[in-house]
């Protein structure tokens, strides 16, 4: 009964939300005000809903309820209670549930923090997020219903493959749907603005902590889903410049180049139509990613495996919106009034190049993940592009991107003085001088790339401290009250500096496992030793033994510096029964930001093939992902803090109307 009772809620949330859609614009054509109002407990009530339709699907789990198609294609019933949960959201059917459950929640967060915008425009907002809502809600009553039954109950389930029973699976899907949808707010603050006209200061001001929330929520998602493809998969790799993991890349690249946009029109009120491009462009690009994810045209170890009719479906909802969007921009763009005039050499030049660079990039690896596809469809022959294609149509133009970080955050608005900026970052050419002798000397005086890569994030990472100096002051102040100066500069100051060194700090690491990095594969014994960048590896034991659903077969290594054991390390395969498939359990051990990275391979008659990585400071891939997000949330906290100092009760003026 529970079952049909979040069957019963998902189609409700589903009625609600069409309401929602038609309602209060018959309130705005009608000039209902009473009408136009109702869009705001209409999203709640929504929101409620389909929260309510999620636990139950959850509980369906937990129990193990056998006579839900979904749990039996997913769960059994001796898996962890931790996996089961993340099982939700492991397939098709339920991710979908947990992608609209997401788009509610920004939809209510809308309603919840949007006490200022006018009534109107607010109302425009959450209309063009319940036709979003309302189109999924559609595709998944008739598509991709998580509450189907079986008919009679089955006695176990067929398990979750076991490469998603890991905690960063719990985690990672979120935080991604949480980026993806996140962006359909900035998305319907396009719509909204291209219906009304209203395209200025104030709606870059309203806009930007949503593309910052939204941008925060990618980057910790591909960050998360990284770190699981590199110790669960035992490639030895971050990145693989696979088709899905390209399809989360490409809004987070756009979704950047919107950041910084909304920082000139919010500044200067300039960039207004290319902003709303790019709002229309960042969420058109994560229903895209949704779309092949689930079509089954690109081959990835990330995709599900689905039905062609759902492929269809999603397709249409994409072409609908998409097309809609950037047929109502083709209309309206040119009646929005032009911005101010700048100089190219100056911020606004700046974030233009920033922003050119950026869509550059995402239209390259659009092209490289797609290319493959129409070749197939118009020729018949398959091919592959792979890694050596994205790095280097991609990589010089990341490093030109990350070379105009520490100038355009030092250029002055309207007007800079390039020589000026040089000439306060002397002391950082210095720095970067040296650091590319010392790599050029490291690697033998064989790699110039080297050396320059890590000069460019010595660069990167020395030229926001200089910024972060620079704004607390004159040189001629005293140091006592410079240094005060600097504590007190705004959040958001803080917030970009920490972002744009961490893109210096994940360069480091991208360079060092690169030029640094060893590898040795070998066949070995127990007893037998192995030297690896100075550090010897023996494998002491090979232990069976039993996991919760797996059986597990380990291997203990010892590793020795200086002849004495320090470290002890584990590697295991697993094998899981219920699926008849067995998985590789890397073995990681830490040395600072660097790793002892170990994959037990094949046993034969001949012993254990093993497969062995030193990674030198491959933890600062990370480290910098997370450093970009953790200065996007200082940014979001300044506005917050910016935004309680305001009286609540001021006008705001908004395209020459003051609004209440």
């Amino acid at each position: 009964m529970l079952v049909e009772l979040g069957h019963i809620f998902l189609s409700a949330a589903f009625a609600v939300s069409l309401l929602q859609a038609f309602l209060p614009v018959f309130g705005i054509l009608w000039g209902e005000r009473s009408l136009m109002q109702m869009v705001v407990p209409l999203t709640y009530i929504t929101f409620t809903l389909l929260l309510l339709s999620f636990f139950i699907i959850v509980h369906a789990y937990l129990v193990s309820d056998f006579s839900v198609l979904n749990v039996v294609e997913n769960s059994h019933s001796e898996k962890p209670i931790l996996y089961k949960i993340t099982g939700v959201w492991g397939n098709h059917e339920g991710s979908m549930l947990l992608w609209v459950l997401s788009l509610a929640f920004f939809s209510t967060l809308m309603a919840l923090f949007s006490q200022h915008l006018p009534e109107q425009f607010k109302a425009l907002i959450l209309i063009c997020q319940s036709w979003i809502t309302s189109a999924f809600l559609l595709f998944i009553l008739f598509l991709s219903n998580p509450f189907l039954r079986v008919h009679p109950p089955a006695l176990q389930g067929n398990d979750l493959n076991p490469l998603l029973q890991d905690i960063a699976l719990a985690i990672h899907p979120p935080l991604l749907y949480l980026g993806y949808v996140g962006f359909s707010i900035c998305f319907s603050f396009a719509i909204a603005a291209l219906i009304t006209g209203h395209v200025d200061k104030i709606w870059a001001h309203w806009v930007r902590p949503w593309v910052l929330l939204s941008w925060i929520f990618l980057t910790l998602g591909i960050m998360v889903g990284s770190y699981w493809a590199y110790y669960e998969l035992g490639w030895g790799g971050y990145w693989f410049w696979d088709p899905v993991e390209n399809v989360s890349f490409m809004p987070w690249l756009s979704g950047t180049a919107l950041l910084h946009s909304t920082i000139v029109l919010e500044k200067r009120d300039t960039l207004k139509s290319w902003t709303l491009f790019l709002a229309l462009l960042t969420f058109s690009l994560s229903l895209m990613g949704t779309f092949l994810v689930r079509s089954g045209l690109l081959m990835s170890v990330h995709s599900f495996a689905v039905d062609p009719a759902r492929g269809w479906a999603i397709l249409v909802l994409l072409s609908f919106f998409m097309g809609g969007a950037f047929f109502l921009f083709a209309l309206r763009v040119p009646v929005l009034q032009t911005g101010r005039l700048f100089q190219p050499i100056s911020r606004e030049g700046f974030i233009i190049l920033n922003n050119l660079l950026l869509t550059t990039i995402t239209a390259t690896v659009l092209v490289g993940t797609l290319y493959p596809y129409f070749i197939e469809v118009f020729t018949g022959q398959k091919i592959s592009v792979g890694a050596p294609f994205f790095n280097l149509t991609c990589g010089p133009l990341m490093m030109l991107l990350l070379l105009f970080v520490p100038f355009g955050s030092m250029m002055a608005w309207k007007r800079g003085d390039i020589f000026a900026v040089f000439e306060r970052l002397w002391f950082v050419f210095a720095l970067v001088c040296v650091a590319c002798f010392i790599t050029f000397y490291a690697a033998s005086f064989r790699d110039i790339f080297s050396a320059l890569g890590i000069g460019l994030s010595v660069f990167v990472f020395l030229g926001s401290l200089a910024d972060l100096w620079e704004k607390s002051g004159h040189r001629k102040i005293a140091l006592l009250m410079r240094v005060k100066r600097f504590m007190g500069l705004p959040w958001s100051v803080f917030g970009a500096a920490i972002a744009h060194m961490g893109l210096g700090v994940t360069l480091f690491g991208i360079v060092c496992v690169a030029t640094f990095g060893q590898e040795r594969i070998l066949t070995t014994h127990i007893g037998d030793r192995v030297t690896i960048a100075g550090k010897t590896l023996r494998l002491d034991e090979v232990r069976n033994g039993n996991g919760p659903n797996y059986s597990t077969m380990d291997f203990h290594f010892t590793v020795y510096e200086n002849k004495s054991a320090v470290r002890r390390v584990t590697a295991s395969k697993r094998f899981y029964s219920s699926q008849n498939t067995s998985t590789t359990e890397v073995g990681i051990q830490n040395y600072g930001l660097s790793q002892l990275y170990i994959v037990p391979g094949r046993i034969d008659d001949q012993g254990l093939v093993l497969h062995i990585w030193w990674k030198p400071y491959v933890i600062c891939v990370w480290l910098g992902a997370f450093m970009m997000a953790m200065g996007g949330c200082l940014s979001l906290l300044g506005y917050w803090y910016r935004m309680r100092a305001h009286n609540r009760r001021e006008c705001f003026k908004f395209s020459g109307k003051t609004l209440r």
